[in-house]
């Protein structure tokens, strides 16, 4: 800590315990007062052993002060280091929004995210990577991703979705202090089964899955279960060396073999399978099955707690026969409900796979995907879905929640960075009669500030042309006047099937109110724009050329990113976010 004014750091930790104690009118949390400093310095990071150690020391010496000699330090601390004396301290949205770890106080807290890369992650995966890494930050802990690979049959990995995953984590502000491949670690596992099956915990079986099957429903061994140790040896090392074929064996883990729940009866382990792996190729032929997988590396790593589905409890008794088998500990468990968003219903990355291999989505980004590559394309905010987690927090409860309340937390952030322009879907090309060149100077961004984005049109004869979107114009009505916004007000001549020009003072004079029509110039770059429920054509102002890449808010339609722009051809590509 060579480069931190150690003084300086202590009087922050004194001010946030005093703060903590206060607030809670309990004994100050180390862990929320360490969770707070490394959340706020990101450069202590890289000495939390020593930062903790001083936490520990300001927690010892606050714990023994009065409320009031606390209240008055309290204020001497915010006069020190700038703090407003009457503001009270503001909530973390941790603080706000997660419960506390149970049994976490005071220990070294290691959480992780184990995806199995078959795809990239989905909005579902946010959750999991989101969570993790706050726990882990929030208690100065670590995170690890785990890629869970080890299934090249059913959930074969996706060569790219490992990179993909990486990436996602850092865009969501969860980079991983560790990243673990499963599929690297094999001769692990297989030292770890050897050992359950010297010690008669788990035996090698040649039954069919219908025969297994049977004797589990009726609660009763296979023949195979009592086979002696050294015959299940002989067979494992042949399974090991990949001497036998496909499908021919698997191993079990003993249980109660009468257990009133059949899915803990006995559970699978490894299996043989002839097919290729991504990442290793025909290197092995006999893999772990994700219970027996996840168990051994749960324990491998430290993790000291697991956010889990409660609909994966049977998960969870059925690994705790090998942490029973090998004196092990079980991490702590908190279940939570699911969470499912109405518009995407159940996110299945297979059934996506189909229908991208099927051509009826360009990619694993296309914008119409629950991918989170698909909502960066769109132009979402990762502290927008940091937010909408965060809030849901983590309880029991099943959650059915609408993308509306997505939109709603990305809008607080894009809203102010997004400059707006005119579309107009589409297009109907209109001619403006006896109408001069003209300047249109519509708001950059209304509400921001003066700043000003110039539409010229030009006139050709006395005339100009603009585009106004189809629909539209089908309702005007004869002789009716018309604003243009930001360009000028005209009358409608059905019969001639034009505008005709008028100009402003003789509007004053009549002191209608009119109605105000979005436009875009002839001059003007087409733009496809892309959206969840279906694709439009339109055309509009000459400045989209100008921002590949960022966020816009195409006035009257919604925000939307322009993903890519031709500007030989004069041609947008933009992917809508929401209105």
């Amino acid at each position: 800590m060579d480069n931190v004014d150690v003084n300086m750091l202590k009087n922050t930790i004194e001010l946030y315990t005093l703060e903590n104690a206060l607030k809670y009118k309990a004994a100050p949390r180390t862990s929320s007062v360490l969770g707070k400093i490394l959340a706020e310095h990101s450069e202590l990071r890289a000495h939390v052993k020593e930062t903790r150690l001083l936490v520990n020391e300001v927690v010892e010496m606050v714990s023994k002060m009065s409320v009031e000699d606390m209240k008055t330090r309290l204020a001497e601390l915010r006069v020190t280091l700038g703090k407003p004396i009457e503001s009270p301290p503001k909530k973390s949205s941790t603080e706000r929004n997660i419960k506390p770890l149970p049994s976490a106080e005071g220990s070294r807290v290691v959480m992780r995210f184990a995806p199995n890369p078959n795809g990239p992650p989905t909005i579902g995966s946010a959750r999991g990577i989101i969570l993790n890494s706050e726990y882990a930050r929030l208690y100065g802990g670590e995170f690890i991703l785990r890629f869970d690979d080890t299934d090249p049959v059913n959930k074969r990995p996706l060569l790219e979705a490992y990179d993909w995953y990486i990436q996602d984590c850092e865009w969501l502000k969860a980079k991983p202090d560790k990243i673990v491949y499963a599929s690297d670690r094999l001769e692990i596992y297989y030292n770890i089964a050897k050992q359950l099956i010297e010690e008669g915990h788990a035996y090698m079986c040649s039954c069919s899955s219908k025969e297994f099957k049977q004797y589990k429903d009726a609660a009763k061994p296979c023949p195979h279960r009592n086979a002696p140790i050294e015959d299940n040896l002989e067979t494992w090392e042949r399974a090991v060396a990949g001497e036998l074929p496909a499908g021919s064996n698997i191993l079990r883990i003993k249980t109660d073999i009468t257990h009133k729940d059949p899915a803990i009866r006995d559970f699978g382990a490894f299996r043989i399978v002839n097919v290729d792996h991504p990442r290793t190729g025909r290197k092995y032929t006999l893999w772990p099955l994700l219970d027996f997988e996840s168990a051994v590396e749960d324990h491998l790593l430290g993790i000291t707690h697991i956010l889990r589905g409660k609909d994966l409890a049977d998960s969870e008794k059925r690994q705790e026969y090998i942490y029973r088998y090998m004196g092990w500990e079980y991490p702590v468990v908190v279940h939570w409900g699911r969470v499912k968003i109405h518009e995407f219903g159940k996110l299945s990355t297979s059934a996506l796979a189909r229908s991208i291999a099927q051509g009826e989505y360009e990619g694993w980004d296309d914008p119409r995907v629950p991918t989170i590559r698909a909502l960066r394309r769109r132009g979402f905010h990762p502290e927008a879905i940091r937010s909408f987690y965060l809030g849901l927090g983590v309880g029991e409860t099943d959650v059915s929640i609408s993308l509306e309340n997505l939109y709603a937390e990305n809008r607080k952030y894009i809203d102010s960075i997004a400059k707006r322009l005119f579309l107009v879907r589409n297009p109907v090309l209109i001619k403006i009669t006896d109408a001069p060149d003209m300047l249109a100077t519509p708001l950059l961004h209304p509400g921001k500030n003066d700043e000003k984005r110039h539409i010229s049109v030009a006139s050709r004869d006395g005339n100009i042309k603009v585009y106004v979107e189809e629909d539209e114009y089908s309702e005007f009505e004869d002789e009716e006047y018309i604003r243009l916004k930001d360009l000028c007000t005209v009358r409608v001549d059905k019969k001639k099937d034009v505008l005709h020009y008028v100009p402003g003072d003789k509007i004053s004079e009549s002191g209608k109110r009119l109605r105000i029509v979005h436009w875009a110039p002839e001059n003007g770059p087409s733009c496809f724009l892309r959206t969840p429920e279906g694709d439009f054509l339109g055309i509009s102002e000459p400045d989209a050329l100008k921002y590949e890449g960022e966020i816009v808010q195409f006035e009257r339609v919604g925000f939307a990113r322009i993903d890519r722009i031709d500007r030989r051809k004069k041609e947008v590509v933009a992917y809508f976010a929401h209105k």
